[in-house]
């Protein structure tokens, strides 16, 4: 009703009042707006919510058990997750299964001995002779290297250089076909036994 009343209202005053003009040209005054500028809306007959009364005893009494709450969390301490790798199976801690050690005669203990004194002295031995031959290989070297120098600048400076055919390597480069963007690459088949565990 008031909407349609306004829009009434604006049609008869868009007729009766004439824009006033001076030397041909409208002139706008902020006394005469146009009716485009009139808008009319419905009225809202809503009110704010009311906020609901709360009992402050019984908000205290709330307050009260979350402190409890939280008290009683904090003196529990959190469940910790297993590590299934740090975990000794059942089965390897039965003592039933011990090997017994198996007593050696008084011979038997000597040859070993003896045995290993031996294998001692003959790696030893054998450390030693495989030193002597690299520093003799190396002096040899230096000695050569040191006549080349005095014999050619360029083939001493040659010979200092790697020589690639000395340890022959051979490698696969990339592939001429480029990899599928959308390819899976299956994981193949297995069940998992992975347990959850919730806090």
């Amino acid at each position: 009703m008031s909407v349609g009343l306004s829009r009434c209202l604006c049609r008869v005053l868009s007729r009766q009042i004439p824009p006033p003009r001076d030397n041909g040209h409208a002139v706008r005054s902020p006394w005469f707006a146009s009716v485009m500028t009139l808008k009319t809306s419905a009225p809202l007959r809503a009110e704010p919510k009311k906020k609901k009364k709360v009992d402050p005893k019984r908000e205290q009494i709330m307050k009260e058990r979350l402190r409890k709450k939280l008290k009683k969390l904090e003196r529990v301490p959190p469940e910790l997750i297993p590590i299934e790798d740090f975990i000794v199976p059942a089965k390897c801690l039965d003592e039933t299964r011990e090997r017994s050690v198996p007593s050696l005669t008084f011979e038997e203990s000597e040859r070993r001995a003896l045995l290993l004194k031996e294998w001692s002295h003959y790696k030893q031995k054998q450390h030693m002779d495989e030193m002597e031959a690299i520093e003799l290989a190396l002096e040899a070297q230096r000695e050569a290297l040191q006549e080349l120098r005095m014999e050619s600048e360029e083939l001493y400076q040659a010979a200092l250089k790697p020589d690639p055919l000395l340890f022959p390597f051979s490698h696969d480069g990339p592939s001429y076909t480029p990899p599928k963007d959308q390819y899976s690459a299956p994981d193949g088949k297995y069940s998992d036994i992975t347990r959850v565990y919730t806090q």
